[in-house]
């Protein structure tokens, strides 16, 4: 047995319009199929809420439904259930969800907004830790020069659709009900061209390729999305144009990887160096170069901390910092001379020269033993 469609829609039986389109948008964003993919009970909901609302929206089928029930559309009963939901759903199907789909929407007058286009930038460290203004080039639709956008033959001007005398929409009649459809002559847009532009072909816009400026602020981060509005598609026939988006990605850098405002750089030093001290110096990205003291015993893995020495963060003052971490290399390729230099420091060195790995191997020996004292 169906529902009932107030109870349905979650309204009182004597609703109006607006608490009716209220109640349709907040369960539909709900249970779309978009929304919940793969979930047959949200399906199955949704189109429940959209006969509901198609049946209440409409006075003469509401009318039809409180006197006489869901018998008013069965059986081909008081001009039958077929030939509705199409026309009106879809028309606040878009309104719902055009956005969340990336439709085309109309404008005012039947006017379609152009699309919005996407740009890949690829981009330096270098240029993100400095920031830069960029030209680019991208082939899209604009305005028609020769009728501003109209898409009629100069000296022309579009005229209003004989068949929906402007108004963009049609009805007919279907016995007790009437159905009301998008102008198929115009295609919603109220007007008809009689003698298209030579230059557009009625379109009101052509395909050009523009050069753009772009502004990248020093801090930007991998994978951000810069709008540049209205500098998408023209839109059809005079319609407002779309947007561009610009998406960065930060190319991977030769010495340095980004944590947020935060660089990591490795760096090689020798045996010597960890375990007598010294220092080395590195290139950062402000252009200078900045000296890293080595205490004498440094082991392998150890950070050094720069301040300041990092990536500044998107439109504030503060700079991030610079962690150097240390690798110890080990000398290969010995001469006799060094291998007879390293033998005999290996004889004289002592625990304390080797704290962890004798610590660990001590460890290691006394865990071997519990073992045994188990057997």
């Amino acid at each position: 047995m169906k529902a009932d469609f107030y109870e349905t829609l979650g309204v009182q039986k004597g609703a109006d319009e607006k608490e009716l389109k209220s109640a349709f948008r907040k369960l539909a964003m709900q249970f779309h199929p978009d929304r919940n993919p793969g979930d047959s009970a949200c399906e199955q909901k949704f189109k429940e809420i959209n006969e509901a609302y198609e049946t209440l929206k409409d006075p003469q089928k509401r009318a039809a439904y409180d006197r006489f029930g869901h018998a008013a559309f069965e059986n081909g009963g008081v001009g039958g259930a077929q030939g509705f939901g199409a026309g009106g759903f879809a028309d606040i199907f878009e309104d719902i969800f055009g956005d969340m789909m990336g439709r085309q929407r109309r404008s005012s007058g039947g006017r379609e907004r152009g699309a919005d286009l996407r740009y890949n930038m690829e981009i330096t460290l270098e240029e993100a830790f400095n920031g830069k203004t960029a030209q680019i080039h991208v082939p899209a639709s604009v305005v028609c020069d020769e009728c501003t956008g109209s898409g009629a033959k100069p000296g022309t001007q579009p005229v209003t659709c004989s068949m929906c005398q402007g108004s963009g929409r049609v009805r007919a009649s279907q016995g007790f009900f009437s159905i009301e459809r998008t102008c198929p002559q115009c295609q919603g847009r109220g007007q008809t061209i009689e003698d298209p532009c030579p230059k557009c072909a009625g379109q009101g816009r052509v395909t050009e390729e523009r050069s753009l400026s772009v502004n990248i602020p020093a801090g930007i981060e991998d994978g951000t999305r810069i709008r540049l509005a209205g500098e998408g598609e023209a839109g059809l026939r005079g319609g407002p144009s779309g947007d561009l988006y610009i998406f960065l990605s930060v190319k991977p850098h030769e010495f340095f990887q980004r944590d947020g405002a935060d660089l990591f750089c490795k760096a090689p030093i020798s045996m010597t160096t960890a375990a007598l001290g010294g220092s080395f110096e590195v290139a950062t990205l402000d252009g200078t170069q900045t000296r890293v003291k080595v205490p004498e015993g440094t082991q392998n893995g150890k950070q050094f901390r720069l301040r300041g020495k990092g990536m500044p963060i998107l439109r504030q003052p503060t700079i991030g910092d610079l962690y150097i971490q240390v690798a110890i290399e080990t000398p290969q390729n010995l001469t006799k001379r060094q291998r007879e230099l390293l033998e005999e420091f290996e004889k004289i060195s002592s625990q304390e020269n080797n704290p962890q790995s004798t610590g660990f191997f001590t460890r290691m020996k006394d865990f071997f033993e519990s073992f045994g004292d188990k057997a």
